[in-house]
Order: C-alpha cells, then sequence, then structure tokens
C-alpha cells in the first residue's frame, strides 16, 4: 500500500490570526483515514512557532491566509517538521470569489484531498445595542458564510472521492448563548444549523462526505486580545475584564483541542466538543434548555472572582 499522505488547508480569518492551526482542509492519499491501523493521531499543530509531530507519517499542505508573511513562517517551520508538500495562499474568507479561487487551486495542486475543515473565527466584543450593523455583517461574513462559502466550493471535489469529511467549527457558543455574545453567537449557531442539516442531507442521498460540528469551550487562543468592540463600547475597563475572564476560562490548551478533533474525524463523531467546560455546558444547557443561564451566570461570576484571588 502507498503511504498514507495527509494535506491541511488553512484558511484563517482577515484581521485574526489564531495561535495555533488546525487548517481547514485535509488530504488522504491512498488510505482509509478513519482507520487507527493506518492513521497517526499524534500530529500537533501550534501557531506561533507550529510545530508538527509527524510520527512518519507523511503529510501536504496547503495554508490560507491574508498574512503572508505568517503563512510563510509556518510553512517553512512544517516543512521542517516533515511535511511533504507546503503551498501557502492569500485569502480572505471574507469573499466569496478568492475561497472559490483558492478550491480551484487546491485541488488542482492537490488532487486527493477529501477532507475539508472550516476553521476560520473573529470575535466583537459588545452588547447588541452596542454593535452597530455593520460589525454584525463583518462577523457574519467570516465566522458563518465562510464556512458556507468554502463548503460550497469544494463540496463537489468531496463528493467525487471514496470518502471525505467536513469538519465546521462552531463553539459553545453554538449550545449556549451568553449575554454580550449576540453576533458571535448567532454565527456559531447557525454554522450548527447549517452543518446538522447538510449532514442529514448528505446521509440521505448516501453521499460518502460524513460531516461534523466542533464546539470548543475554553481554548488558550488570542481570539479575545484580537477581537473587535462594538462601536457603542467605550469603556475599556470592560473590555480588559472581558479579556481577564477569558484567560481564566480557557483552560484547553490548543494542542489538545487539535488531538480531540483528529479523534474526532477517526471516529466520525457528529458533535465534537472540546474541553471539559464545554462537556458541562452542553449538560446544563441540555437539563435546563430554558433557563440554563439564571445558573451558568453564577458560575461564571465565581470563576472571574476565583481567578482574581489567585492574582492578587
Amino acid at each position: 500500500m502507498a503511504p498514507c499522505r495527509f494535506l491541511f488547508v488553512c484558511l484563517f480569518p482577515p484581521f485574526f490570526f489564531p495561535p495555533f492551526c488546525f487548517p481547514d482542509l485535509e488530504i488522504f492519499d491512498d488510505c482509509d483515514p478513519w482507520s487507527r491501523r493506518r492513521t497517526d493521531r499524534r500530529g500537533q499543530w501550534h501557531w506561533p512557532g507550529a510545530r508538527l509531530r509527524t510520527g512518519g507519517a507523511r503529510r501536504d499542505l496547503a495554508l490560507a491566509d491574508r498574512d503572508e508573511a505568517g503563512l510563510h513562517t509556518l510553512a517553512a517551520e512544517l516543512a521542517k517538521a516533515g511535511a511533504v508538500k507546503v503551498t501557502t495562499h492569500r485569502v480572505d474568507v471574507s469573499e466569496p470569489d478568492q475561497i472559490a479561487e483558492f478550491a480551484q487551486g487546491a485541488v488542482a495542486t492537490h488532487p486527493g484531498l477529501n477532507i475539508l475543515i472550516n476553521n476560520a473565527g473573529v470575535a466583537l466584543m459588545g452588547n447588541f445595542v452596542e454593535i452597530d450593523q455593520a460589525q454584525m455583517d463583518w462577523l457574519m461574513n467570516i465566522n458563518f458564510w465562510g464556512v458556507v462559502h468554502a463548503t460550497r466550493a469544494f463540496l463537489p471535489h468531496l463528493a467525487q472521492r471514496r470518502e471525505a469529511h467536513i469538519v465546521n467549527l462552531s463553539s459553545i457558543f453554538g449550545i449556549v448563548a451568553p449575554p454580550g455574545q449576540t453576533a458571535y453567537a448567532a454565527a456559531k449557531f447557525a454554522v450548527r444549523g447549517f452543518s446538522e442539516s447538510l449532514r442529514h442531507e448528505l446521509q440521505t442521498a448516501e453521499s460518502p462526505i460524513r460531516l461534523s460540528v466542533v464546539h470548543p469551550g475554553g481554548v488558550a487562543t488570542n481570539i479575545a486580545r484580537n477581537s473587535r468592540s462594538g462601536s457603542g463600547v467605550i469603556d475599556n475597563a470592560r473590555r480588559a475584564e472581558s479579556i481577564e475572564r477569558f484567560d481564566n476560562a480557557a483552560r484547553t490548551t490548543p494542542a489538545a483541542a487539535a488531538q480531540r478533533i483528529i479523534a474526532g474525524i477517526e471516529k466520525n463523531q457528529p458533535r465534537i466538543l472540546i474541553g471539559f467546560d464545554a462537556q458541562c455546558l452542553d449538560l446544563v444547557q441540555r437539563l435546563r434548555p430554558s433557563t440554563y443561564w439564571k445558573l451558568l451566570a453564577q458560575v461564571f461570576d465565581k470563576r472571574t472572582k476565583v481567578g482574581k484571588k489567585a492574582e492578587s
């Protein structure tokens, strides 16, 4: 049997460069990516200073972002770590034409492509009345429409593969919706609804494409620090407190998140929860679907106070 080869294609958002890379597209050639006997599970992706532990498996990667300098740095490190072929592409995921052009190039360069992982995401701080429509459109174009456009662009190719998989990144805020997250939660709930409906369509059509939705809890990335503030948010102290609250809650490492996604792909899990916090929040929502926030607000406030006390 030919050696197992992997292709990862990263689509990063235009204004958020994540501290780790679990890319948007993955290619497996001449192997079954869901068989533990053939799939290396030790690969890890980190940003910055990305390191890929190949474990003997051969990986091809196609990376996309607006930050070309950052892409080249990442590509060089991944090549040293054992990737067979690394290609970089400047893409703004909020632009459908750029995604379509990228899909054509990626398929032409890596014809064995059979896994798509939509990973891009940005955050917007502020209550609904503090966020203007242009800002909400900006977030939705990246967090939701980026997923839809990338899925549409790659779906025809994936449908021709013997086996294929789509992985869409939602959030625990695609399961629960805290105050101050109207735009973000709306996008992540939309990703979840779109993905679940598409999964059922693919199953009904007996398509070779499988689909998983990822709901990370607190992962230690820079998404909060890189978030935009609503046009009506003028309190810098409030922004600092929100970042501090996120840092205190984000206990899952990017490496652990990547490992969990890999395991979910191998097991063909329709829903991939990342972190103990995500599992707890999902359970609370199931038990108290209409009143979960009354309980969760108390828990989050307690966590914030504990974090502040530990720092003092």
